[in-house]
């Protein structure tokens, strides 16, 4: 048998999310770690349940993000859909260019070792020089409740994207 704290995420990270959207002086209890630790997962199972679902129906074996995308939006999480496909798109978008400038990066740089054998990968200080990174995706803000449980005892969810 599963140990239930196996299926659960981690508590750490749940604790470490919700003090993220919380003033710095404001204290968590562990049951409201494990209320949300426990609300998160089922929503995530949910949803991964429903990405899942389609996708056997299309034999499929590989859930995406577009499933994802679809499966929020299927379940009535319009607001989140949004959301994600705009973050999935610029995300998609963002590896791209990543990948580009690599190719651009290899190509160019096998021709400045031809050019230019001397140069070093050490600045003048003798540091490793570091590489400049792309501009990062920034994650999108959700904000996530678990309400009271409707008439079949299941929770009622809310939210909205910030």
């Amino acid at each position: 048998m599963v140990d239930e704290q196996d299926r659960l995420l981690p508590i750490a990270n749940v604790g470490r999310i919700m003090k993220q959207i919380l003033p710095p002086s404001a204290k968590i209890s562990k049951e409201a770690k494990q209320t949300m630790q426990e609300s998160a997962t089922e929503f995530i199972s949910f949803v991964t349940g429903e990405a899942s679902d389609k996708c056997h129906k299309e034999n499929r074996k590989t859930v995406n993000g577009d499933d994802i995308c679809w499966a929020l939006s299927a379940l009535g999480f319009d607001n989140y859909a949004e959301a994600i496909v705009r973050y999935l798109h610029k995300y998609r978008e963002a590896e791209r260019e990543k990948a580009n400038n690599q190719n651009k990066a290899t190509c160019s740089s096998s021709q400045d070792k031809d050019i230019n054998e001397e140069e070093s990968s050490e600045d003048k200080s003798g540091q490793p020089k570091v590489p400049q990174q792309a501009d990062e995706v920034p994650n999108p803000v959700l904000e996530f409740t678990a309400n009271k449980r409707d008439k079949s005892g299941t929770y009622v969810y809310g939210g909205t994207v910030v």
